[in-house]
This record gives C-alpha cells, sequence and structure tokens, in this order.
C-alpha cells in the first residue's frame, strides 16, 4: 500500500454512468427533432460510430472538434436523414451537459478522500464535463479539470499528463495515481507516463493488452482500500 496525495481519475465509465447519460440525452435531442421513429436503430448506429471515432481520438487520427459533428454526420448519411450535423450535435452536447448520473460508490469514495489532491484528465467535451460535474455532487471535489479539448491532446498521449503536472505544479511522480476503466486510453496514458494505475473493470473484462495495470479493481470502493 503506497501513500498518494494525487489521484487523477477518468470520468465516463469511471465516476459517471455515461451510457445513462448517452442514452438520456439521445433520446431528448431526437424528441426535440420531433424524429421518434426507428430510434432504437439510430442509437445502434450511433453507439458504433462512435465508438470508432472516440478510437481514431486515442489514436491522433481524429480531433475532438472533429469528432461531436462528424459522429451525427455519418449517421445522418447512414439513414439519410436531412440534418445539419454541426447545430444538432451542439443541442445534443448541451443536453449531454444536462445528464450527471454517478457510477455506485463515487459519493462515498469522493467523501473518503477529500483529503487528497484530487483532479479529473478527461478526453471528454470541456463544456459537457465542467457543466456535468456541476449538476451534480461532485461540484466542489476536483482541484483541476483537464480535458483533450482544452489541452488539445488526448490519452494516452503523455502531452496531457505534463499538462496536467503543469497545473498541479507536481514534481514528484511516485505519489500520483491515474484511475480509469479504459486500457488503451487511463492506462495507457499512466503507463506511458511513468505513473502508478488502478483499472476499473467493474464488468470483470479480460485483459487482452500487455498493459500491466499496478491495481485492479471491480467497485469503485476498493480504490480506498489502495489509497488508505
Amino acid at each position: 500500500m503506497k501513500n498518494y496525495d494525487i489521484i487523477f481519475f477518468d470520468l465516463d465509465d469511471t465516476l459517471f454512468d455515461f451510457p445513462k447519460s448517452e442514452q438520456e440525452a439521445f433520446t431528448k435531442v431526437f424528441n426535440q427533432y420531433n424524429i421518434v421513429d426507428n430510434l432504437n436503430l439510430y442509437k445502434q448506429s450511433y453507439r458504433e460510430i462512435s465508438r470508432k471515432l472516440w478510437s481514431d481520438l486515442e489514436k491522433g487520427k481524429m480531433s475532438i472538434d472533429k469528432l461531436g459533428s462528424e459522429r451525427f454526420r455519418r449517421l445522418f448519411l447512414e439513414h439519410e436523414l436531412e440534418m445539419d450535423a454541426v447545430v444538432f450535435n451542439q443541442d445534443y452536447l448541451k443536453l449531454l451537459g444536462e445528464q450527471s448520473p454517478l457510477i455506485q460508490g463515487t459519493e462515498k469514495v469522493m467523501r473518503e478522500l477529500s483529503h487528497k489532491r484530487l483532479a479529473v484528465i478527461t478526453n471528454g467535451f470541456t463544456e459537457v464535463q465542467t457543466s456535468r460535474i456541476s449538476n451534480s455532487p461532485l461540484k466542489d471535489t476536483f482541484e483541476q479539470l483537464i480535458t483533450s479539448e482544452t489541452t488539445g491532446f488526448q490519452k494516452p498521449q503523455t502531452e496531457i499528463f505534463d499538462f496536467a503536472f503543469r497545473q498541479l505544479q507536481i514534481t514528484n511522480k511516485s505519489n500520483v495515481l491515474m484511475v480509469g476503466d479504459s486500457l488503451t486510453s487511463d492506462i495507457q496514458g499512466g503507463v506511458n507516463y511513468g505513473i502508478d494505475t488502478c483499472w476499473y473493470n467493474p464488468n470483470d473484462k479480460e485483459n487482452r493488452t500487455s498493459l500491466k495495470p499496478t491495481y485492479e479493481i471491480n467497485n469503485l470502493e476498493s480504490l480506498l482500500e489502495i489509497i488508505k
């Protein structure tokens, strides 16, 4: 057990229940445009398109600025919908920012760790993540919110960690822990940067990569055993 003074958290699927947020915002934006037929079909297509684009973002093949409207552009093209992808994406992001369902155990863990320095490193959109945090019980929890949109880099790139370390004026990597659900983003990013990592793996997925997280947990409250 090590004494971690600074803990970086991912947000989506680590602290926030992203599928629930996405589902709610997606349904609302299509209802806003009076499109109610074939919604499940659109959702399925959207998830596949979005998954590929976020993967491209991690690999540096896609910018966060382009990703937002591109996913809807491809969706509308596939289903022959005459819509403005840029405006639609803006409306979707506004609604997404209003969704803040937390993963079970998040509030307790944040309360127990309130004496530590806590920050967020996320590949998400700055305005959305700021809004979701401020609309949730986590609103006064984090010292910094560091996003790929703000920095111009994304996990697993080392530059986003460089930015985070500068913002928090960290000089010692040994007392920093990165916590997240994504092996290719959070864990790879932490490993690349030389800091300890904790893989949050609630569904007990098999690790098919060569990555070796420092810790692996399947519920957030187990984090308290590691940090205490």
